[in-house]
């Protein structure tokens, strides 16, 4: 499997707002089926930041066109070379 950083623009309405929920729905789908490793939102700039197990970019187009916010989407894709963070190593050793 290959990494990906998907950064999503998009602008809310009404409507929008009313398909949040299903869309949050199938993000933890996504989760769950370890496909999206990390995932973030910024009211302020409208823009969505997505961390995923694909095998290929074919795949990546599948799963965002899914969402149900898709219409309101224009995103860009980049294969990542490295992802590192806290998440990814050993826990702190706690001596009691």
């Amino acid at each position: 499997m290959k990494k990906f950083q998907i950064t999503i623009q998009f602008i809310t309405d009404k409507e929008f707002m009313d398909l949040v929920p299903a869309h949050k729905t199938y993000i933890n789908y996504l989760i769950n089926k370890e496909i999206v490793e990390h995932y973030a939102v910024s009211m302020e700039s409208q823009r969505i930041w997505i961390t995923v197990n694909v095998a290929d970019r074919a795949a990546i187009e599948k799963i965002i066109a899914q969402s149900p916010l898709f219409p309101y989407f224009t995103y860009e894709v980049h294969e990542l070379f490295a992802l590192d963070g806290q998440n990814y190593r050993l826990p702190t050793l706690q001596m009691n």
